[in-house]
């Protein structure tokens, strides 16, 4: 069962920029001194009495005492504007962990892990959780990104590669034009034979989530066995 919601008050101790409109926060935790979670949740920051912005955990419980919160600001909008003006020292309050996306560790199909953009932030910190926790267990990951540099956490996951031959990296890119939104999609489509014992965990918009979806349930993956976590 997912670690209860609570509310948090933490500081800015680290700000880093992973692409041009990614960035980093790190958040040293004040009260409580340490947020159980499991790997795949998010936190919510209010704006308002109604209005909130989540954003999801890129680190892992293995660190609970400073978390690290990854997002695209790239839309401009309320919850962009603040997260690129945090600074070191800077006060933080929201509520968390919140979410059910997250890796069932007594299932024990093969995962298939599909990330658009970034929807990797919440895949990441699954993966490195399992690196963590010395659980091997073949998995692969089709992460799609708009270009080369949007491709966040891609030197760690080559270096998984490199450590883990039973992990399989599968990155991809609009090829000669803007991104159709059905990249990861056709990549599953092509990668995937068979889907016994698979289960599928999606990431990012609406739209990629359906298709990988009808992808996989045209090969006859049953519906429930597509996890997802909408991020648009």
């Amino acid at each position: 069962m997912p670690a209860k919601a609570v509310q948090c008050r933490a500081s800015v101790s680290a700000v880093r920029a992973l692409a041009p409109a990614i960035l980093e926060v790190d958040l040293a935790m004040i009260d409580p001194t340490a947020l159980v979670f499991d790997a795949g949740q998010w936190v919510s920051v209010p704006f308002g009495p109604k209005t909130v912005r989540a954003y999801s955990i890129a680190s892992t419980p293995r660190s609970p005492s400073t978390i690290t919160l990854c997002a695209d600001v790239a839309p401009a909008g309320l919850g962009s504007r603040w997260f690129r003006a945090l600074a070191p020292g800077q006060a933080v309050e929201f509520k968390g962990p919140l979410g059910g996306f997250v890796f069932d560790r007594a299932d024990s199909r093969h995962p298939l892990f599909v990330a658009e953009e970034i929807g990797i932030v919440p895949i990441r910190s699954i993966l490195a959780d399992l690196d963590e926790t010395g659980f091997d267990r073949p998995a692969t990951l089709v992460y799609q990104a708009r270009a080369a540099d949007e491709l966040v956490y891609d030197g760690e996951l080559r270096a998984r590669v490199q450590r883990h031959p039973g992990f399989a990296y599968h990155p991809v890119m609009p090829v000669g034009g803007a991104p159709s939104g059905h990249e990861a999609a056709e990549l599953v489509d092509r990668l995937v034979d068979d889907v016994t014992g698979l289960v599928a965990y999606v990431a990012g918009g609406e739209r990629t989530i359906a298709r990988v979806r009808e992808v996989l349930m045209a090969k006859g993956l049953d519906r429930k066995s597509v996890k997802w976590e909408k991020f648009w």
